[in-house]
């Protein structure tokens, strides 16, 4: 069951919406169970079998969590050990259904071509639907409770706040504060008609996003990188087509997975943190980490990057630090030496941004006008679209052959209404070709420049979902980190209905072209 199905928005959504408040009309404590069961069936619609595996995650969690947090005042040394036991348990569980595969794979691959032996027949092992994300919560949990932040022990909340179907699968990553304290509120319960009226609009034009925009843009993007997996050597305009219609899929499938898990939270009156504003408006990599998935690069920082010590032991470790981050947020998207590689390439990234940012200010250089802004922005862009290209590709050739048709070295392709211009004429004699298609494909370059002109304007012009929903609070802490935009909020009127209907139906004509999330296979 995905949010962008008719089974899930027309059966089991208003369901779970409609019990919930009329368990809640008589018992708090119901309600709360029952958004617990209801959680769990949507989890368990994708493979009942794993259902088991998450409920032992949590009862194991749970009992560890309660017992190092009885721990803590009275035996630090034996609240350590249990903590250091049960992360051991966590990465060993993680490790096996996720990395045993890739692990093997490797092994084998030394053993036939280096070692001359046999390959090692194992059973490929199957990936549990969001077990990186609810083992990272619990993780969370964990060192919270070591720390002394965690308070409640209630074991229906603790479960909700694990398997809380809004955010089970992709996320947000949660933190235990940030949540157990509203599922203890018992006006949670009641109806709150301007949080479903927020929340039906932030999950529409999330719902949006995804159809409309993202799996238009995979469209287009899967078939150039097929294209290259099967040998094919992409031209300068094709490649570009193709690194930038994946780049702007991930960003609306994403983004709009998070907006709409934010609209379906608030239906409950509960509040998710948000995880996106606006990552490719960023003008320096640093500044894209802190807009891009940002629970995920919260955690990174609490749970790895500050317990190496951080920037707190001068550069050359700060610089090691981030490495190590970055390498290892890599590795958890993906068992693969293309996720390393782009982890490695954004801590690259992150040490050549800050070790740039120490020299202006050693050399008290100003930040420059709107023509270095405009620099700073299309640099961070590029070098974003360039990581992309290795998170996306099935192995190492296809990337470096798609960067190879980024770079020219394939030659390029035009549309044959430009080959007889005079820009054309110099052009064929620089090796360029004037074809109506794409050369690996049989994509159409005109549909792809104009829906990518159309992805680009919304990216860069237009206000996002929080910006444009700045007048409520619909997430954690939106007040403090959105600007009302200068031109466009969302108001309760007829025109913003009429608006929403409208957009509403060219979604639902178009659902029935369903798509699993990007973010599901991590």
């Amino acid at each position: 069951m995905i949010f962008n199905s008719y089974v899930f928005i027309f059966g089991f959504l208003p369901v779970v919406v409609f019990i919930f408040y009329s368990l809640g009309r008589y018992s708090h404590h119901l309600a709360t169970l029952w958004l617990t069961v209801a959680s769990l069936f949507f989890y368990g619609w994708w493979d009942a079998r794993f259902v088991g595996l998450l409920l032992g995650s949590i009862f194991f969690n749970y009992g560890m969590g309660y017992l190092i947090g009885h721990c803590v005042n009275y035996s630090n040394h034996r609240a350590k050990l249990l903590l250091v036991i049960s992360i051991v348990v966590n990465l060993c569980l993680l490790g096996y259904f996720k990395y045993a595969n890739f692990f093997m794979d490797n092994l084998n691959f030394l053993t036939t071509n280096f070692l001359s032996g046999s390959a090692i027949n194992i059973t490929k092992i199957f990936l549990p639907l969001g077990i990186s994300f609810f083992t990272f919560t619990q993780l969370a949990f964990l060192v919270d409770t070591y720390q002394g932040k965690v308070k409640e022990y209630n074991f229906v909340h603790y479960t909700l706040f694990v398997t809380y179907f809004p955010h089970l699968i992709a996320g947000p990553v949660l933190h235990h504060k940030e949540m157990m304290p509203q599922f203890a509120l018992r006006n949670n319960c009641k109806v709150n008609w301007e949080n479903i009226a927020i929340g039906l609009t932030i999950f529409i034009l999330g719902l949006a996003k995804k159809v409309l925009l993202a799996d238009n843009f995979g469209e287009y993007s899967a078939p150039i990188f097929e294209a290259v997996k099967a040998g094919g050597h992409p031209m300068l305009v094709e490649a570009w087509f193709g690194a930038l219609s994946y780049t702007l899929q991930l960003y609306f499938d994403f983004s709009g997975y998070s907006d709409m898990a934010i609209g379906l939270s608030l239906l409950f009156n509960v509040r998710l943190p948000i995880n996106f504003n606006s990552p490719y408006k960023s003008l320096s990599i640093i500044e894209f980490w802190r807009s891009w998935h940002m629970t995920l690069s919260r955690f990174l920082r609490d749970y790895l990057y500050i317990p190496l010590g951080g920037s707190q032991n001068g550069k050359t470790r700060r610089y090691t630090n981030l490495m190590i981050t970055m390498l290892l947020g890599g590795l958890w998207h993906g068992a693969g030496w293309t996720f390393v590689i782009w982890g490695g390439l954004h801590g690259l990234y992150l040490i050549i941004n800050h070790a740039w940012r120490n020299l202006k200010e050693r050399m008290k250089w100003s930040d420059g006008g709107k023509l270095a802004r405009f620099g700073a922005g299309l640099l961070t862009f590029l070098a974003v679209v360039v990581g992309w290209v290795f998170f996306r590709a099935d192995n190492f050739t296809v990337a470096t052959e798609l960067l190879s048709g980024m770079a020219g070295s394939n030659g390029c392709s035009f549309s044959p209404r430009s080959e007889f211009s005079t820009i054309g004429e110099i052009l064929k004699g620089m090796g360029a070709q004037f074809i109506g298609t794409l050369t690996i494909s049989n994509l159409s370059s005109s549909k792809i420049i104009k829906l990518l002109i159309v992805g680009l304007l919304i990216v860069f012009t237009m206000p996002n979902v929080q910006e444009i929903m700045v007048n409520y609070s619909s997430a954690l802490n939106s007040e403090k980190r959105f600007n009302r935009p200068a031109w466009f909020t969302w108001q309760p009127s007829l025109v913003y209905v009429i608006v929403l209907v409208i957009l509403s139906y060219f979604v639902l004509i178009n659902l029935h072209k369903q798509s699993t999330f990007l973010y599901f296979q991590f």
